[in-house]
Order: structure tokens, then sequence, then C-alpha cells
């Protein structure tokens, strides 16, 4: 068994390894993405939305990704014998942890995720110079940081909703520059969200660290996806309407779990269970 590490993403990058990221949230699915062998499993902070069912991430806390970072160690570390290798394990630093002018705030904030919920790293969103200079506290207080261009999901009050970025030449050069920065700032990886695909290949062959796509098209060095988006579970109200388009589905989970609940629902009502072979509790012949 071996322990997925920043470095050895690097190395993967350098000899054009593809790396794998998925989300999860839980102990089942935190166990589920363990077995499968993913490079990075990423606790990210839409779990406002797929589970909390929120309709944007804004609303989560730091409480909340603690708990729910803490829960997915605890599945990881149950299956960490059985797999081959342990994914790298990213936390969301929420929206408001890490955005103050006082950088020891972020610091303190990503500590949390390292010393209470066991996390290996911390993600963080944008590339300006204030938030390069947040990254950098960060590595330099000795957490590991993965950074994240393009879409950012927390600044959707400013982007007017959830829109591709980088369309434009202008655009596309500032999503360089930000990359670029938060490499400079010691970044392990940047996360490229909803990118022309031309933009995320000019970023990764620029960037001397892994870029891990995610609606940026196949030129990046990895690529990430949302467990229940990529499983086609339904656990948010309107969740249908904001599956995107990049998105493909591996499996219906959540059309088999209906199934089973209508099932059990329909035996249930009409006397079929429990049957015999599900009533295992007897009294003895001597009473």
């Amino acid at each position: 068994m071996t322990k997925v590490s920043a470095l050895s993403l690097t190395s993967k990058r350098r000899h054009g390894k593809k790396i794998s990221m998925v989300t999860a949230y839980d102990y089942p699915s935190a166990v589920h993405v363990a077995r499968a062998g993913m490079d990075i499993l990423l606790v990210g902070d839409s779990v406002a939305m797929v589970e909390l069912g929120y309709e944007n991430t804004q609303p989560i806390t730091l409480r909340d990704m603690l708990h729910h970072c803490a829960t997915v160690k605890r599945g990881v570390t149950a299956v960490a014998s059985q797999v081959s290798q342990v994914p790298l394990l990213v936390g969301d630093m929420p929206f408001g942890t890490y955005e103050y002018q006082d950088t020891d705030v972020a610091l303190r904030n990503a500590y949390a995720f390292v010393k209470e919920a066991g996390m290996d790293a911390v993600k963080l969103e944008g590339g300006s110079k204030a938030r390069a200079q947040t990254a950098q506290r960060i590595v330099e207080g000795g957490v590991a940081v993965m950074g994240h261009v393009g879409l950012t999901p927390q600044a959707i009050s400013v982007l007017g909703g959830f829109r591709a970025q980088g369309r434009t030449a202008v655009r596309a050069r500032q999503l360089v520059d930000e990359a670029l920065r938060l490499q400079d700032a010691g970044v392990f990886a940047v996360v490229l969200e909803c990118v022309p695909s031309n933009v995320a290949r000019s970023i990764t062959d620029t960037l001397e660290i892994p870029t891990i796509g995610i609606g940026a098209g196949p030129h990046t060095s990895g690529q990430v996806l949302v467990y229940h988006d990529m499983l086609g579970m339904t656990s948010h109200p309107h969740h249908d309407q904001f599956v995107p388009k990049f998105c493909k589905k591996y499996a219906q989970v959540g059309h088999m779990i209906q199934e089973g609940l209508l099932e059990f629902k329909a035996d249930v009502e009409n006397g079929t269970f429990p049957s015999d072979a599900f009533s295992p509790y007897v009294m003895t012949d001597a009473e």
C-alpha cells in the first residue's frame, strides 16, 4: 500500500500519466472512492449543494466542512489496508474562511483541516495577488495547498452565476497569470474549472505543477468530477438542472435507489415483507 502525495502527483505529471480525482463527503462515499484507487479524494464544498440542499456553496461553514472531512478520513482509514494506494485527501476551505487581509486567519483555519479532520491538504479558490499571498502563507505554515481558477463557485455573486471563464483572449491571459501566480506561491496543483480546452492546454503547458480539469477538456494533467454527478445520484430538488454538460454519468445510482425504495414500500403494503426468510428469531421449544 502506498500513500499518494503532492510529490508523487508531480512525478506522475512529469511522466505523462493522468491524475484521477473524485469528491466524497461521507463514510460510504469515501470507502467507494478509496477502493476505486483514485489519486486524490476531494472533500468539496459542493457538499453544500449535493447533500445539504443549498443552491450554491456559499452557506457551508468551516465546522460543516471539518465534520465531513473527518468522516471521510475515517472511511479511507477503514479500507487503507485493503487498497493498493491511499488517495491524497484534500479539504475545500469554505467561503469566508481565507479571504481576510490577515492571512493568519486562513492559516489557522487550514491547520484545523489537518489537525482536526485529518486532511493532507486544503484547496482555495481564486488567483488574485491577495489569494496567492494567502496560499503562500498557508504553504509556508506547513500545509499543502491546491489552487483553483476559472469558474470559482464561491464567487458566483461576482461572476453572475455558474458561467464558463476564459472565453476571451484577455480573460484567458488572466487565467494563465493567475495559475502562474499560484504556482509561484507554492501550490502543488491547480484545478481548472469550466474553461475552453485550448486555454486549459496553454495553462497546463505553461505550468510545472499538475492541472486538474473539470469541464476544461482533455489536455489537463488530470480530471475531477463530483461523486453525485458522475454516479447519477439526485439528492437536491433541482439537482438534475445543475448537472453540468461536461459531466459523463458513469452510473444511474439514484434511479436504482428509487426503485429499491418503491419495491420495499410495495412489499410492506402487500404483506410479502418480511417473509419467513427474513424472520430469523424464534422462541425455543422449551418455552
